[in-house]
């Protein structure tokens, strides 16, 4: 069930792609010759206003077919006949629909349960940030003459700013303070067993494959007594024991099922160099009020309008490769695993994260429909810009062309990723 409710939500968001083009050709005098739900055979069609209106047995997308929109056809009704900037408002409501349904989704999560600021838990003492003053609690709101509106946002700057000395405005009891300082270069020997834990508890939650926790046995749901006869209460006791073996070979007692089950490993040695910048993030989450809910909803899904420049960005530098791509395979099974973890907190927590998955998912498809891409929705609005700017179409075959090229194209590299994902699979 939890995949289907992922498919759905997929399908949602596509949907609502197609009605934001389905509502303005209507608008516009254009005549919609089907609008169908889901792909493959139809299972239900009815017509009314002379559109067809379908369900079909995959419930996954679906399309807003109009009139002459991929022909040559000038009759009235047709897309071709109405006026240039009738028609990019058409083609432009699909992705605009996207971010409209990103921002109600931002409005209903913030709504909720707040939004969440840059806001430090807590400084490292001896570190660089510590001896220039930051404190806990203090509210950052600038990095160097970027904007921090959420806890993303420092992220993300530090992702492409790693090493730079950090002049840090901050809010602390309501009035603006500067703090300025380095960030420590790091370089050090870790040791890893390949498991996540409780943010508190010493309860294994995943386990990493390929390493030492899988290869011995160790689960999920394990909880850790002891780590080499030392007791163990909190997952920070067992990240210490691990590190104080040095990568010796440890013995941890976890209980299983009521049972104490004893497990031999020896953890992975991992060179690491960093820069650190002495101190930790909440994430936690501030309520806030109705016009700041609107507020922080329209800087929400510019958030994520960024996050996907953010991501060429990586790819284009090689930070990122073909592995890190996922296409609806790989988004369905992701959403499907946050339902899976999310339904033990209750419906309310399931409703949240997937509101959060529907605004990230939403906005990165009105991103990625207004690319320059042919056959793509940006494809087209560049034809129809230069139809504005020259007064007159291109002719239809050689647009024709180019969109097919990109048809093909996108089909390729959908094949490619579809394969990847069913790969990440197994």
């Amino acid at each position: 069930m939890k995949y289907v409710l992922a498919i759905l939500v997929l399908s949602l968001i596509i949907i609502i792609h197609e009605l934001g083009h389905f509502i303005i050709a209507k608008a516009s005098g254009v005549k919609v010759v089907e609008f169908s739900l889901g792909m493959g055979p139809r299972l239900i069609k009815f017509t009314k206003g002379g559109t067809m209106y379908s369900l079909k047995l995959f419930l996954f997308g679906g399309s807003c077919q109009m009139l002459g929109e991929d022909e040559d056809n000038n009759d009235e009704g047709s897309f071709n006949s109405k006026s240039v900037w009738k028609r990019i408002a058409i083609i432009a409501a699909g992705p605009i629909a996207n971010f409209v349904l990103a921002f109600i989704g931002a409005v209903l999560l913030i709504g909720i349960v707040g939004y969440d600021p840059a806001i430090v838990h807590s400084v490292e003492k001896d570190s660089t940030a510590y001896e220039a003053g930051l404190q806990a609690g203090d509210k950052i709101i600038d990095v160097n003459g970027t904007n921090i509106t959420f806890y993303g946002d420092y992220s993300m700057y530090l992702l492409f700013n790693e090493g730079k000395d950090l002049e840090i405005t901050v809010l602390r009891d309501g009035k603006e303070q500067v703090v300025t300082f380095s960030p420590e270069y790091i370089k050090e020997d870790v040791y890893q067993i390949g498991i996540y834990m409780d943010s508190e508890k010493a309860l294994i939650e995943s386990v990493v494959d390929g390493y030492p926790a899988q290869k011995a046995g160790l689960k999920e749901k394990d909880k850790i007594i002891s780590v080499d006869g030392v007791a163990c209460e909190s997952s920070d006791k067992v990240v210490e024991l691990v590190q104080k073996a040095e990568g010796k070979e440890v013995v941890l007692v976890v209980e299983r099922d009521g049972k104490e089950v004893t497990i031999n490993l020896t953890p992975n040695i991992v060179h690491r160099e960093y820069y650190d910048d002495g101190f930790y993030l909440s994430g936690e989450r501030v309520k806030c009020n109705p016009l700041e809910t609107i507020k922080y909803s329209f800087q929400q899904v510019g958030y994520w309008i960024k996050t996907v420049f953010y991501s060429f960005r990586l790819i284009f530098s090689g930070e990122a490769g073909f592995n890190d791509l996922s296409g609806p395979v790989g988004i369905v099974t992701m959403i499907g695993d946050v339902v899976e973890e999310s339904k033990s907190d209750g419906a309310l927590y399931v409703f949240l994260n997937i509101t959060n998955w529907i605004i990230m998912i939403s906005a990165n498809l009105g991103v990625m429909n207004l690319l320059p891409i042919p056959a793509l929705d940006g494809g087209r609005l560049i034809f129809l810009f230069i139809e504005a700017i020259r007064k007159k179409p291109i002719p239809k075959e050689k647009e024709g062309i180019i969109h097919f090229v990109g048809i093909v194209l996108l089909l390729m590299l959908s094949v490619a990723v579809l394969v990847n994902d069913i790969r990440k699979l197994f």
